[in-house]
């Protein structure tokens, strides 16, 4: 029942980063709204962020990224202790193992309502099928602790339709903050001369985390074979827990790290490429698309949602350098593709990645959520 104090949403995440980057909108807003938010994950770097956002930070000690049994049954056990003891009404989870390992521990906390986001199925079409089982199994009895499942993707909601009943299961897409992913070409040429790439140098690159699935080694190998038309570089972060971590350098390919300026990054590239494996929905390709940035991807959910291929982007198949190679190469190429091209995806980004609708749709799901259960919660 309602005691007349604000309503307690959590949101769980495996570690902080997500937090911050992946749902920074979603936090501010529900803030905005004068709800008590606690984001909830493995200690990290991004506290203090999180607390300037009006966020409550709770560290799940146990948590880790890659999945081992006894490791994440300490983790689970943590959880639910951290979760009885902070009286949520809502808990939102988030990330493969978080969403699975936080629906069950919610429901067991009796936390009034228990929603998870779907942020992209870890297993492929084309994955063995012991693997896809155990994802889609794992998904399936995870769901039935929640009482609504948002998907980024539709094809990820469709996949999963079997198991996960249609009342409690909506496509939300995603977004980003349009406010603030707007091209600047003056910082754009002021990272290009730290770069030393001259003005009518051509500049491609990709961002994402130092794996091999984001395609980092495709994108070198097209580097190798273009590096005397263009500077290909590689924004993002090292992940060491992976097991396909890139560790070192990479030939062809220049290793800028991690970087808090990507408006700039964005605008200083002439042709973006992201050719990864698999993503949930690629948000920076919603970001390049958002700052007017040419665009190259993988013709991959989650990358398909982007745009129309020749319309807003280049659409190529995955794990093949040969055709990635010939998509770079058409954009170096011809200049007016390249311009039309990002005119487009930045017409259709305003239009359609606007990430303050998806945080309004998750507040919109609690509602729903409640009205349909009879729960006198402050929403």
């Amino acid at each position: 029942m309602s005691d007349g104090r604000p309503l307690r949403v959590g949101h769980l995440t495996t570690i902080d980063m997500s937090l911050w980057l992946l749902l920074r909108t979603e936090l501010r807003d529900a803030v905005a709204e004068g709800w008590d938010v606690f984001g909830l994950s493995a200690p990290g770097p991004n506290e203090d962020r999180l607390r300037e956002l009006g966020v409550t930070p709770v560290a799940v000690r146990s948590l880790t990224r890659s999945w081992d049994l006894r490791s994440d049954g300490r983790a689970a056990r943590e959880l639910y202790r951290t979760l009885r003891g902070l009286d949520l009404d809502v808990l939102h989870t988030h990330n493969p193992k978080t969403g699975v390992i936080g629906r069950v521990a919610g429901r067991l906390a009796r936390i009034p309502i228990v929603v998870n986001t779907c942020h992209g199925l870890w297993a492929d079409a084309d994955d063995p099928i012991a693997k896809r089982a155990l994802v889609y199994g794992a998904e399936a009895a995870a769901s039935v602790a929640s009482d609504a499942e948002l998907y980024q993707n539709d094809q990820d909601r469709r996949t999963l339709s079997r198991y996960v009943p249609t009342r409690k299961a909506w496509t939300v897409g995603n977004g980003v903050d349009l406010d603030r992913f707007v091209r600047d070409p003056a910082a754009g040429a002021a990272l290009r001369a730290e770069l030393g790439v001259a003005p009518d140098a051509i500049l491609v690159g990709g961002v994402g985390r130092q794996v091999a699935e984001k395609g980092m080694f495709e994108l070198a190998d097209v580097a190798r074979r273009l590096g005397d038309r263009a500077t290909f570089v590689w924004i993002g972060p090292p992940d060491p827990d992976k097991p396909d971590a890139v560790d070192g350098e990479v030939d062809g390919l220049r290793l800028l790290g991690p970087r808090d300026d990507m408006v700039a990054v964005y605008s200083a590239l002439d042709v973006f490429v992201l050719p990864t494996h698999r993503e949930g929905f690629s948000r920076s390709g919603m970001e390049a698309a958002a700052c007017a940035t040419p665009m190259v991807l993988t013709d991959i959910r989650g990358c398909r949602e982007i745009g129309t291929d020749g319309e807003h982007l280049l659409l190529v198949p995955p794990r093949d350098p040969d055709a990635l190679a010939a998509a770079v190469t058409r954009l170096l190429d011809d200049p007016g593709l390249r311009r039309n091209l990002a005119a487009a995806a930045e017409a259709r980004a305003r239009r359609t990645f606007d990430q303050t609708a998806v945080a309004t749709m998750s507040r919109d799901t609690y509602r729903r959520v409640a009205l349909r259960r009879g729960l006198d919660l402050p929403l």
